[in-house]
């Protein structure tokens, strides 16, 4: 066997190899692209402050509201997922699918329940208008998305920055302090040669 086919042969191994592992990888990275639930449904709007009166009327009850919002193509089964207040107090879903880029409407009243709109069935409001969380989690009990106002106004979103940019600045910093030690390691070494 000559040289030339030898390496055509090596090439032609070589590149079905690389292809079977790119084949391989793509399922992970297609799912990681589609990103956790946190991703894909938010808590796109709160309406904690009904108008009108709150006298606790069915009216007043529904005019107090939660959007949640699927951001993604694809529809997602909410049902065992809650939504809960800084209290405590929460909401689970029922039978819910949620299409994809579709937004349900969470009343605090009284109601039938649709597709996008559903109903807590409480008789007392539930969101503080002067401070509350609003907290949506999964059925695992991980939180998927956070809406605060009042005095919690911004921490979850700013923690989440906050951390990340930490995170960005720290790793940043180290890059800055590796290059360094290695000028002063080239540098030394420089030194001790000079000698």
């Amino acid at each position: 066997m000559s040289a030339s086919s030898a390496a055509r042969r090596l090439t032609a191994v070589a590149l079905v190899t690389g292809s079977v592992v790119a084949a391989a990888a793509l399922p992970a990275s297609a799912d990681q692209d589609r990103g956790p639930d946190r991703q894909r449904v938010v808590i796109s709007d709160v309406q904690y402050n009904a108008p009108g009166p709150d006298n606790r009327g069915n009216r007043s009850l529904n005019g107090e509201w939660v959007n949640i919002t699927n951001r993604s193509r694809q529809s997602v089964d909410l049902k065992g997922w809650t939504l809960r207040n800084s209290d405590g107090d929460r909401y689970t879903f029922r039978h819910l699918r949620l299409n994809g880029r579709s937004t349900v409407k969470v009343h605090t009243g009284a109601g039938r329940d649709t597709r996008h709109d559903v109903y807590q069935d409480r008789r007392n409001h539930i969101w503080d208008n002067r401070s509350d969380r609003a907290t949506l989690s999964n059925r695992r009990g991980s939180v998927v998305d956070t809406e605060s106002w009042g005095r919690f106004r911004g921490n979850d979103r700013d923690d989440r920055r906050n951390d990340r940019g930490d995170d960005r600045r720290n790793d940043r910093d180290d890059r800055r302090n590796d290059r360094g030690d290695d000028r002063n390691d080239r540098g030394n070494d420089r030194g001790h040669q000079q000698r």
